[in-house]
């Protein structure tokens, strides 16, 4: 079963970073835009980047523009996280969807299963 999994979910103190990976099972990335996006408590799903490994392309939202940026390495993509504050608590996601990069959580159909970030003090 083709799955998607992210790593590196943590608790970290305001202003800190984190990085996140998102690596696939039983498929690979090549080809496929990556996703990632978060839901914090009572709130929708928000989109935040997407890496496109096609073209090597990103897009960020702006609302974490400058603080996130997404990249790719051995097979990963990853999401790093800087100047945290406590607004960034939630659980992380990343997606998969072919064959070019969207924000739209709708856009995306296959899901991994969620990295819990908590920011605070």
């Amino acid at each position: 079963q083709v799955q998607l999994v992210e790593s590196g979910g943590d608790l970290v103190q305001p202003g800190g970073s984190l990085r996140l990976s998102c690596a696939a099972s039983k498929f690979t990335l090549d080809h496929y835009a990556i996703g990632w996006f978060r839901q914090a408590p009572g709130k929708e799903r928000e989109g935040l980047s997407c890496f496109s490994s096609g073209s090597g392309g990103t897009l960020v939202s702006d609302s974490v523009k400058g603080r996130f940026n997404t990249s790719s390495d051995n097979g990963k993509v990853y999401l790093q996280m800087n100047s945290l504050k406590s607004d960034d608590t939630a659980v992380y996601y990343c997606a998969a969807r072919f064959p070019s990069c969207r924000l739209g959580r709708h856009d995306f159909p296959l899901w991994g299963p969620g990295a819990p970030d908590t920011v605070s003090s």
